[in-house]
């Protein structure tokens, strides 16, 4: 069976969506989604009721928000995140989000035409942030053959 790579990203905003603060990342949200969603090897995004992105869901409490998406392969990510305008994007999530002090992005493996669940992301922040990297959760910095 053919295994793709789920991902999921949490972050709590500096300020409501109205704040000023916040003013940089929602005006680029649409483009950085429409470019994820066009990019080679992208699969599946978590959206809301809108259809347009998850910035309104608040799955885990809080104001904690979530990003989840699934793509072909590993590569296929690390050439989005790191090789397009999302990372510039990525450069000032300073700007916008507090930090955290723990793990706030968690990869994992799943079965081709799988989408996890937001339950299943969480299972897996929680193992990253309780075990560290594992074959089962990992990050960029240490990633896993597909199991």
């Amino acid at each position: 069976m053919t295994s793709q790579l789920a991902q999921l990203n949490v972050g709590v905003p500096v300020g409501p969506r109205d704040d000023p603060r916040m003013a940089g990342f929602y005006a680029d949200i649409d483009r950085i989604n429409e470019m994820a969603d066009g990019w080679p090897g992208f699969v599946w995004r978590l959206v809301d009721e809108s259809g347009a992105d998850a910035t309104s869901l608040r799955p885990f409490g809080g104001d904690l928000m979530v990003n989840m998406s699934v793509w072909t392969s590993l590569e296929a990510l690390r050439e989005y995140t790191f090789r397009s305008g999302h990372l510039d994007v990525l450069r000032r999530r300073r700007e916008w989000f507090v930090p955290l002090g723990e793990a706030h992005h968690v990869m994992w493996w799943v079965p081709e035409g799988h989408r996890p669940t937001l339950g299943e992301a969480r299972e897996r922040l929680d193992l990253l942030r309780s075990a560290g990297p594992t074959e089962k959760a990992f990050t960029f910095r240490d990633t896993f053959a597909a199991i």
